[in-house]
């Protein structure tokens, strides 16, 4: 994605979704196991793909945050919540290996632990909004609970693998309500990746028709007389979100992200300065792939 900048003083950055990214390259690349049979696939893919980013025109502040342990806050509040359970053990066995290829490449990672990396995402997003240093804010991940942190042109979503990008127009195009509502959304839709299981008969079309009129979910009517609006079982709908509201409003209580995650990091921390040499080549070795230790344009150290 090329720089949109007219400002040379002002910079981008970029923010990735480790998690995803780690997901994707494991259940998007062929199986690869060292000869003493750990798979890596996934964390040679995840290297090779943040070294292709940091090519890119216009990246040159750069952090990447991992769901370290796939449980959080949000399981102390609502036990149905998204865990571990159910994950490829070969998944879960390279997050520590992913991390160490992300710091060894040169970015600042964040592993978190009682949050989730959508958290420190949103949190780092939020902060770097409110920089006159920063030029744009963009979030690496095609993952819809981060569109709830879109701001206009400002703060946008780039799903690099179809090289898309959402700012508040091309979320309200994808979704039929504006970023401020996603929450919302999908407390009434649910979630399953992350085990919310959203409302009886609403769905996406209902939700986004709704919301797309009210925001929120204390603004939509109790009465659907009251909606003026023509929504397929309406009538049910509005019981079920009357009867269910502290539901409802719970489920959205874990579709918003937080905005106070204690990141130390400085915008200037944030600067890709170049790969870390011997940890890069430690861990070419250690993946049997000597490819990764030659890629970087530059390194640090």
């Amino acid at each position: 994605m090329n720089s949109s900048s007219s400002s040379p003083e002002k910079v981008q950055v970029h923010l990735v979704d480790g998690t995803y990214e780690l997901f994707r390259s494991y259940f998007g690349a062929p199986k690869r196991a060292t000869s003493d049979g750990r798979e890596v696939a996934a964390t040679r893919t995840l290297a090779r793909s943040l070294l292709k980013l940091l090519e890119e025109p216009g990246v040159t502040h750069v952090a990447c945050a991992f769901d370290t342990v796939i449980r959080s806050f949000r399981n102390d509040i609502f036990p149905g919540y998204k865990t571990g359970e159910g994950v490829d053990e070969e998944l879960l066995s390279q997050f520590p290996l992913a991390e160490r290829a992300a710091a060894a490449v040169g970015v600042v990672v964040w592993p978190m632990e009682e949050f989730e990396a959508d958290d420190a995402l949103a949190t780092a997003a939020h902060r770097f909004d409110q920089d006159p240093a920063v030029e744009r804010v963009v979030l690496c991940s095609p993952d819809k609970d981060l569109a709830q942190c879109v701001r206009g042109q400002r703060v946008v979503c780039w799903d690099r693998r179809r090289d898309l990008v959402y700012d508040d127009a091309g979320v309200e195009e994808k979704f039929g309500i504006s970023p401020r509502s996603i929450p919302d959304y999908l407390a009434l839709v649910g979630d399953s990746a992350d085990g919310i299981p959203g409302l009886p008969g609403w769905g996406a079309k209902s939700s986004s028709t709704a919301l797309a009129r009210f925001q929120h979910l204390e603004e939509i009517p109790a009465s659907y007389d009251d909606w003026q609006l023509k929504v397929r079982g309406g009538a049910k709908l509005a019981v079920t979100l009357a009867q269910r509201q502290e539901d409802a409003l719970l489920y959205r209580r874990l579709a918003t992200l937080r905005v106070d995650v204690p990141l130390d990091e400085t915008l200037e921390d944030l600067e890709w300065r170049g790969a870390h040499r011997q940890a890069l080549e430690t861990l070419a070795e250690e993946l049997e792939d000597p490819y990764l230790a030659t890629r970087p344009a530059r390194f640090a150290d």
